[in-house]
């Protein structure tokens, strides 16, 4: 029952062949119950040069492709969801050196009456003299709350419903080959909660109202800006070969810039990706720490399990198999890995597994605390020239039931 549809991976093989895939809501995955949410993908590892043209190749050198998506997922929080959206990859520009960009527009609703209008985009402007990287989305969701701190318990999984609304753009100037440097801003505003007085395990009091402030509860609206150095020597950053990315960032939340809170927000995220036996073969790492200074509500605490970050987490999914910020607190720690093997045709597979932790202060983390995840899948790569994939994994982790992901692109 909590399981997205994967029949749609069927219907996406077919489609694909013709350049013309079908794909469920920006990273779909399952847990305790599933929710649904894609990312960004790896092709055959030899595709290093432009395919035949197909269709929805747009531009004067059809160096662009535009394809629509239907989305059509199940999830046990809000039944059945449908919608429709449209994916724009390629260059914008004739230099080979310049990496491809990607945007993504999608709308869903469910039957539940949850929804999601979204626009997601990763821009390298010619030349790769700017990187722009962003979103603008919509939500009206309902998810499972289970408590602040490592030792959170899935006897308090309580419901939460509430809408979101989230700026987050970036804009960097290269600085020198492969290093940028720039600004961020994040606008998160969270409004009209609607919370059961009792959790769903035992008819005990919904934990949400016990740890989230009174204050919290009637809206929060966070905004913030600061400085963020990029240096990214991957190939493709949608599914890279090779490469390294290094993103450091911090975020200072105030009152002067229209937040309800005052807290900073540091962050640092190295991915490594090489061959490894032979060029079918790749290896994927991330290391990812996020950590807070000052007063921060529960929406904007580190969470592991996170898929909705976005861009918040730079598109990455954080420990997949883990539900969605099951565990979350101040201060959070994750490592994961993935091996990404070539298999026939347009077929890949991978395993991959990660450890993370989360704390009220760093000195509070603890080995003993450490939450796993891990599981396998297979890949389709339908736009070869860019290696965006469609992605279906069944992963389980820490205080989550197993089940499946299914999504356009990599976790990360």
């Amino acid at each position: 029952m909590y399981s997205s549809l994967t029949a749609l991976l069927l219907t996406g093989l077919t489609f694909v062949a013709a350049a013309q895939p079908v794909a469920p809501p920006d990273s779909a995955y399952t847990a305790p119950s599933s929710y649904t949410a894609p990312s960004a993908g790896l092709a055959p590892l030899s595709s290093r040069v432009a395919g035949p043209k197909s269709f929805g190749q747009i531009g004067k050198d059809k160096q662009l492709t535009l394809l629509p998506i239907p989305v059509l997922f199940y999830q046990a929080e809000t039944g059945l969801g449908y919608g429709l959206g449209g994916l724009l990859s390629g260059r914008f520009s004739s230099d080979t050196l310049t990496r491809p960009s990607n945007a993504r527009v999608q709308y869903w609703t469910t039957t539940q009456g949850q929804s999601l209008i979204q626009l997601v985009h990763t821009v390298y402007t010619p030349g790769e003299k700017f990187y722009l990287n962003g979103e603008i989305s919509a939500y009206d969701i309902l998810l499972y709350y289970y408590g602040i701190g490592p030792k959170s318990a899935s006897a308090d999984e309580s419901e939460t419903a509430y809408k979101l609304f989230i700026i987050n753009q970036r804009i960097q100037k290269q600085i020198a080959p492969k290093m940028f440097f720039g600004a961020l801003y994040r606008l998160t505003d969270i409004s009209q909660f609607d919370i059961k007085p009792r959790n769903r395990k035992d008819d005990a009091p919904n934990v949400f109202l016990t740890d989230v402030t009174e204050r919290e509860r009637r809206g929060t609206r966070i905004s913030g800006l600061g400085p963020v150095f990029t240096y990214d020597t991957r190939d493709l950053p949608l599914a890279a070969f090779s490469g390294n990315l290094v993103d450091v960032s911090a975020t200072f939340n105030g009152t002067g810039l229209g937040s309800d809170y005052r807290f900073v927000r540091y962050q640092l995220d190295a991915r490594h990706f090489r061959p490894i036996v032979s060029n079918r073969t790749i290896l994927a790492l991330q290391f990812l720490g996020q950590f807070h200074t000052g007063d921060v509500p529960f929406r904007e605490l580190a969470g592991l399990g996170a898929n909705l970050g976005g861009t918040l987490y730079n598109n990455a999914n954080l420990l997949r198999g883990i539900y969605e910020q099951r565990f979350r607190d101040r201060q959070m720690v994750m490592f994961q890995a993935e091996v990404r093997q070539k298999l026939f045709w347009r077929i890949d597979g991978a395993v991959f597994g990660g450890v993370g932790n989360v704390a009220n202060t760093i000195s509070n983390l603890s080995l003993g605390n450490t939450k796993y995840a891990g599981g396998a899948g297979i890949r389709f790569n339908f736009i070869q020239r860019d290696r965006v994939n469609l992605r279906l994994d069944y992963a389980g982790g820490t205080g989550s039931s197993p089940g499946f992901l299914f999504a356009i692109g990599e976790a990360f």
